[in-house]
């Protein structure tokens, strides 16, 4: 096996390019468990490390821009994602432990796709767009798109993803994210990822997504059609929750079985909704 460790996007990528065996190496959590367990062998680990374009977050015309190499912990601890858009900020904080946030990138989370992990329901939550780039060019894919399959995305041989694209709604005030897991720092059981704004103790708009019940997020357009006009407590969201659930397709494992998962989605909605109206008082 090779190591390269190139200095510029465009040497990356042409390595990448020119070899289908290479794999991007981030911030390697995921990636050395697969090596240890045999579970791939690439021909050459190209290391991101040194490739400052993709780090750190910038303000743009419509939001926030953030590069694939940016620590979880950086995210985290980011406070101007916000209002509508915290749920990524929310998400990453319950990311593994202090040291897997130190060391973990939102690239490397997001090309992995694990439906378990905390990204991809908060991005898909948030109308996130994933930015890719290989040796021919760029492309954009919003995140409801970008997940296909369980730890299977939208990217083609010599692409990787280069940033996150968040985009601000003036009509989206407020975000939640609620995770149950089996211990502090494990994969979810289940997530919801809420997006949405309320006058008074009412729904006005809103974008629910659901993690760890299928091989990829959960949205149900319907079920955000259901919470509009609907009031913290009320039935209508008992209804709207059991719509959830009855779309999630959750499997048995060692983190609950189907029914299991199923029952919390519909136990975990009321309360993410009423998390995301706290903030709005904050």
């Amino acid at each position: 096996m090779h190591y390269a460790c190139p200095s510029t996007l465009k040497e990356a990528l042409e390595i990448l390019g020119n070899d289908e065996d290479a794999r991007c190496l981030a911030g390697g959590a995921t990636l050395m468990a697969m090596l240890n367990a045999q579970l791939m062998t690439p021909s050459t680990l190209v290391s991101l490390r040194n490739i400052n374009e993709l780090n750190g977050i910038a303000r743009t015309a419509a939001g926030f821009r953030i590069g694939a190499m940016t620590r979880h912990h950086v995210v985290a601890s980011s406070a101007m994602i916000n209002g509508g858009l915290a749920v990524v900020r929310l998400a990453a904080q319950e990311i593994g432990h202090p040291a897997i946030r130190a060391i973990g990138t939102i690239g490397g989370s997001v090309a992995h796709a694990d439906p378990a992990a905390d990204y991809p329901t908060a991005l898909v939550a948030a109308d996130a767009d994933i930015e890719i780039c290989s040796a021919t060019g760029q492309r954009t894919v919003p995140a409801d798109q970008f997940f296909e399959d369980y730890f299977t995305t939208a990217l083609q041989p010599g692409e990787i993803v280069c940033a996150i694209s968040l985009k601000r709604d003036p009509e989206i005030e407020v975000s939640s994210y609620t995770k149950v897991a089996r211990s502090d720092g494990d994969f979810a059981t289940v997530s919801l990822a809420f997006c949405g704004s309320f006058e008074g103790d009412t729904c006005t708009r809103a974008r629910i997504v659901v993690g760890g019940c299928g091989s990829t997020p959960v949205h149900v357009p319907l079920v955000d059609q259901m919470l509009v006009g609907t009031q913290i407590g009320s039935a209508e969201i008992a209804n709207a929750a059991d719509a959830l659930a009855l779309a999630c397709d959750p499997i048995d494992d060692v983190r609950g079985s189907a029914a299991y998962r199923r029952l919390l989605v519909t136990r975990l909605l009321g309360p993410a909704l009423e998390k995301a109206k706290a903030m709005k008082k904050d």
